[in-house]
């Protein structure tokens, strides 16, 4: 055991960032602008985030021995984990350390595995979710899609990305399923997760915010849109009642509270004109659909919001600045080498426009390499701002590029 360098009076610190994706890189930035040392660590060289922060190390975060080197080598302040593929239950051995985990041991052990979160919102805590079962075999797969009824959602218990999700219709899909929820799969885990279809009216995100000290603060709703479980577009605000807003305000925060912890959380809905707001699922850091708040739509972008609250920094408010709208670049192509791109001029002749590339090393068909955000005031047209977003993205295309 050691003592961290935490010092009230130094706000400088080592973070061990687990997952070098693009929503890790946009957090070492603002890390970095905190003046934060920042460790960047992923399965592979060259991740987004290993851009752009002062160290990095490449290793498989499901070995918890090699995990627990990488800590005991950098002796972190921090750990901020952004990926669901790491040996969560090692972390609990990093906090009786002394260090820090994001938002905490406990929250990050229960939100990577969608068993446990399903079963601490449905059973402990009485959130309204979708019926669901649980199956490690076809045989039990089977059963379970019979008892929930077509059509039902099959996903893996860990993954990201909607790798492995898929909607069945019918008894005849269940083998392709179960064979795709089982590539799908991260980890070692290959139980999957069956779950009732929710014929819902639309889908958001609640962007919640808890703090060390200070009260649990909720961006506006962003609405987002999805294909195979994973974002395609986002925007914000979305169109929510304010009774629903009420409703999951209060199922963010109530489930939050229960996993502890300090930091930024993506907690998704779904919005039903008959069934009310029924809670989907929760992810304990940035989260992909909160990229449109790159476009300014709020004072502070939830990755500053991320930063300021796992250092413990005071965030006196969240106030949405104007309306903004993102899509995502996807490539068509699969490359051996860094990926070239075309249409970047075309997105940057557009007024009130970001384009980011993420920078990844490699492409294959359906990866997400890019974003494009776009912004207008808050009394213009949102749907017409999301056609103009969505048009711009597809400009940019995925070129084979040169090998390194």
């Amino acid at each position: 055991m050691w003592l961290c360098s935490f010092n009230i009076l130094d706000m400088t610190k080592k973070i061990l960032l687990l997952g070098s994706g693009e929503l890790g890189k946009e957090f070492v930035i603002a890390c970095q602008r905190k003046g934060q040392h920042v460790v960047a660590c992923d399965a592979y060289a060259g991740a987004p985030a290993m851009q752009v922060a002062d160290e990095c190390e490449v290793f498989n975060m499901l070995d918890g021995d090699a995990l627990m080197a990488v800590v005991r080598k950098h002796r972190p302040d921090i750990i901020v984990p952004e990926i669901e593929a790491i040996r969560t239950e090692r972390l609990y051995e990093c906090e009786a350390m002394g260090i820090q985990v994001v938002p905490s041991a406990r929250a990050v052990n229960f939100t990577m595995n969608r068993k446990a979160i399903r079963e601490l919102a449905h059973t402990e805590l009485g959130l309204k979710t979708a019926n669901y079962k649980y199956a490690n075999t076809f045989d039990e797969l089977e059963q379970a899609a019979h008892e929930i009824g077509f059509p039902c959602i099959i996903k893996p218990l860990m993954s990201s990305s909607g790798h492995g999700q898929s909607k069945v219709d019918g008894p005849d899909e269940l083998e392709k399923a179960w064979a795709y929820a089982c590539g799908g799969a991260r980890g070692d885990v290959k139980e999957v997760i069956v779950e009732q279809f929710i014929p819902f009216d639309s889908e958001i995100t609640l962007l919640t915010v808890t703090q060390q000290n200070g009260p649990t603060l909720f961006c506006q709703p962003i609405g987002h849109v999805q294909k195979g479980g994973d974002y395609r577009e986002s925007f914000q605000p979305a169109a929510v009642s304010p009774d629903m807003l009420k409703d999951a305000q209060e199922m963010a925060e109530k489930i939050t509270r229960a996993l502890s912890g300090a930091g930024i959380w993506g907690v998704e809905f779904f919005l039903s004109r008959t069934e009310g707001v029924i809670f989907s699922e929760l992810s304990p850091r940035p989260h992909d659909t909160g990229m449109v708040t790159l476009a300014g739509t709020q004072n502070l972008s939830e990755f500053e919001l991320h930063c300021r609250a796992v250092l413990g920094l005071p965030i006196p408010e969240i106030t949405q600045e104007r309306i903004g709208a993102s899509a995502v670049v996807l490539s068509d192509i699969d490359t051996e080498g860094r990926p070239a791109y075309s249409g970047e001029a075309d997105v940057c002749a557009a007024t009130n426009t970001y384009l980011r590339i993420f920078g990844k090393p490699v492409a294959h068909v359906g990866r997400r390499m890019g974003v494009v955000v776009c912004w207008d005031r808050s009394d213009a047209d949102l749907n017409a701002l999301r056609t103009k977003c969505k048009a711009l993205a597809a400009k940019v295309k995925v070129l084979p590029g040169v090998e390194d």
